[in-house]
């Protein structure tokens, strides 16, 4: 049988609408792939959809913190319950042991704002300061800030990079300190890089930090996953801890959160007092503070037990602290440290095990258009 050849003219023509008809496919396969997420961008903020959750980064005018997940954005589509507090993942200062006494009076109020009664105690002699200051962070271990200043409600408007893959997106934040102690320079790196896999109701999140200093003992702080705000309990039934009172870790009821206490009191950790435990998972459980209803577990899952340098979960009126800090190991200029963690909503404790299982060990994590891996 011979087949009819088709004229140049029309198999350019026949080529054509090939090519375009493939263009086509190879678009709609491309946008089916991303259906399940949506990234949507403003002057202010982005706005992470994806079809387990909402969350929103801040660039600027945030409604409380400019680092980590802003506040009551982060959204459980299976429930509909929401984060409770200030935001998740929120960040402070670069830090280590030690008093500000010799210095203090060199010290610029408009560039460490915040940080004085806060922090930096040293020989500290006025009693409302005093009182302030060790109900907010105790009183038997003494820090001091290396550099400034505190991110959270200090840093200055950024631009963070939206990275996506065929089932993830991921959001890079970086900024450099500006303001040092005397003696220390200004100008090490923090990156926090946040990534939403499809699928899931949690993100894995990193923050770096690439020194300028040396140090004996530096260590970022931050707040994993987030501080709890609530009346009598109204918003959650209890807390989970799993790095105290042995292996299975301890349930504490909010009744216990009731009063105010500070930090060294009672569910403090610190590294030079308790053995490392097999796992670093805190949560609450949330509680609909209109029916008493419970709902998910809102959890933040610290990879690596080891790179804990203290934590603590104390009560100031109206809010739960939830303090961690980071490394707290020696580090020199031009060396760097990081930690992994995941944050999300799981219905049981056993449910956070089996991921922290799967993933525990990591420190760091990268993504590209490739895809997104944890590193240990």
């Amino acid at each position: 049988m011979r087949i009819p050849l088709i004229p140049v003219a029309k198999r350019t023509v026949l080529c054509s609408l090939i090519a375009m008809a493939c263009a086509v496919w190879i678009f709609s396969a491309s946008a089916d792939d991303a259906s399940w997420a949506r990234v949507t961008e403003d002057e202010n903020k982005i706005k992470i959809e994806t079809d387990k959750l909402e969350a929103v980064i801040p660039k600027k005018n945030p409604k409380q913190w400019m680092t980590g997940i802003e506040k009551q954005s982060f959204l459980d589509k299976t429930t509909g319950f929401r984060e409770i507090g200030d935001g998740l993942m929120v960040i402070d200062w670069l830090m280590e042991p030690g008093s500000d006494a010799a210095y203090r009076d060199k010290l610029d109020p408009s560039e460490l704002k915040g940080v004085g009664p806060y922090v930096w105690l040293g020989n500290e002699t006025n009693a409302a300061r005093i009182d302030y200051a060790q109900n907010a962070h105790g009183s038997s271990h003494r820090k001091r800030a290396v550099e400034g200043p505190q991110l959270c409600h200090r840093m200055k408007p950024v631009q963070p990079q939206v990275i996506r893959g065929k089932d993830f997106v991921a959001v890079k934040t970086t900024y450099q300190f500006e303001y040092a102690a005397p003696g220390r320079k200004a100008g090490s790196r923090w990156t926090q890089l946040v990534v939403f896999p499809k699928g899931e109701r949690y993100f894995v999140l990193m923050d770096k930090i690439e020194s300028v200093n040396d140090s004996q003992e530096m260590f970022l702080r931050n707040d994993t996953p987030g501080c709890v705000r609530h009346t009598k309990g109204n918003t959650f039934s209890e807390m989970y801890l799993s790095y105290l009172s042995g292996p299975a870790g301890v349930r504490i009821p909010s009744s216990e959160f009731f009063t105010p206490f500070p930090p060294d009191l009672k569910f403090g950790y610190r590294r030079d007092t308790h053995k490392t435990p097999s796992s670093f998972i805190r949560a609450y459980h949330l509680r609909d503070a209109t029916t008493g209803k419970d709902g998910p577990w809102l959890a933040g899952l610290t990879l690596d037990p080891a790179v804990v340098y203290e934590a603590w979960c104390s009560m100031r009126p109206g809010i739960i602290v939830m303090i961690q800090e980071i490394h707290g190991k020696p580090v020199k200029a031009g060396e760097s440290f990081s930690a992994a963690h995941i944050v999300g909503y799981f219905d049981t404790i056993k449910d956070m095990h089996q991921v922290y299982d799967r993933h525990k060990g990591h420190t760091a994590l990268t993504a590209d258009a490739t895809g997104w891996r944890l590193i240990k």
